[in-house]
């Protein structure tokens, strides 16, 4: 994790930031499951209530090299700008960027006591409401699963700073639950 680049959503008068972020992770996603071999994190160093309009990627300087050589920016360029990769500096501190899952959501319940045969499916409607899910107050990425279509929620969530890096791999997002990410 010595170096990183980061790539900014810019304004555009037709499309909201957070729908082109939304298409800019996305494509990362499916970026990094072909050629990210799990060394490449990202962080949102603009993130607070929202993950803000940059993204931050990290990682040796030949895999973010290899990343940003293949083109999967292609369709997003006249809306993002990318910084050359640079070095992340010596007094950086570390955090974890992990994804976080809400306990039970309502569709899963719903799902789930139809299956199971508990409730009909009319049943399943009245009594299990959106109202009883669990909320997560986190900042999240609207994202769509390419094997079953279904859109959800990837939330994210930026661990306390720590003095000294944690190694390990990340996954297809770029996230870890145990491996640190350099803050500046």
């Amino acid at each position: 994790m010595d170096h990183y680049l980061e790539i900014k959503v810019l304004p555009d008068p037709e499309f909201e930031v957070a729908t082109l972020f939304n298409a800019l992770f996305a494509k990362l996603h499916r970026a990094l499951a072909d050629v990210g071999q799990g060394q490449i994190g990202v962080s949102f160093p603009l993130a607070d209530k929202t993950l803000g309009p940059i993204l931050r990627l990290h990682g040796k300087h030949a895999a973010l090299e290899q990343l940003m050589a293949e083109s999967w920016l292609k369709g997003l360029r006249d809306y993002t700008t990318a910084s050359a990769i640079l070095s992340v500096p010596a007094s950086a501190k570390h955090r974890v960027v992990k994804r976080v899952q809400a306990k039970s959501s309502a569709e899963r319940l719903r799902r789930r006591s139809v299956r199971n045969g508990r409730l009909s499916e009319q049943e399943a409607l009245e009594r299990i409401s959106f109202a009883n899910e669990a909320r997560l107050k986190l900042p999240f990425i609207q994202m769509k699963s390419n094997s079953t279509a279904q859109s959800f929620c990837l939330f994210i969530q930026q661990g306390p700073l720590q003095a000294e890096a944690v190694a390990g791999t990340f996954s297809d997002y770029g996230l870890s639950p145990v491996a640190t990410i350099p803050v500046f």
